[in-house]
């Protein structure tokens, strides 16, 4: 039986990525014409990394990031948020081996509308925690917890478009 990969190494696996390619026929409803770029794990991973201490970002503005660097239309939303979702838990796995280890800021990266990620190591609570250490507020919205005031804490990756 082979064994299953750590996060770190499905973090290190490029699969050939990241490639620009047409926007499949069954997402032009959605997002129209133009090109989609399928990053790479790491790429995602390091635009997670610059996102300052008392900053926060979220996976569009990353996917934003990712289509500008690649001059293509969009960037994938659907590999882009599982690739935030691999680098979360790396870095977890990064600071169990070695506790003062830095690591991936992944806390910091939300979905769309300032929305805390369930999915993320420690689900809201932790996601919660460690952002509200860093000064921001989160406030529950419907169902969802978000970050108060997302338009003042946003990181500017330097992007014409913001969330």
């Amino acid at each position: 039986m082979k064994a299953q990969k750590s996060w770190s190494e499905k973090l290190s696996d490029s699969k050939d990525l990241p490639r620009v390619q047409p926007i499949p026929d069954r997402m032009r409803a959605r997002w129209g014409g133009g090109t989609l770029v399928i990053p790479a794990p790491i790429e995602v991973d390091e635009m997670m990394q610059q996102v300052p201490k008392g900053r926060v970002t979220t996976v569009n503005q990353i996917r934003a990031a990712l289509a500008e660097k690649h001059s293509a239309t969009i960037a994938c939303p659907l590999t882009t948020g599982i690739f935030a979702w691999i680098a979360a838990h790396a870095a977890e796995e990064k600071a169990a081996a070695k506790p003062k280890a830095r690591i991936t800021p992944y806390w910091r990266t939300l979905k769309a509308g300032g929305v805390l990620n369930e999915k993320y190591p420690g689900g809201i609570t932790t996601q919660k925690q460690r952002l509200k250490a860093e000064g921001h507020s989160v406030i529950r919205k419907g169902k969802n917890h978000v970050v108060a005031d997302l338009h003042k804490s946003l990181f500017d990756f330097g992007i014409k478009e913001s969330d």
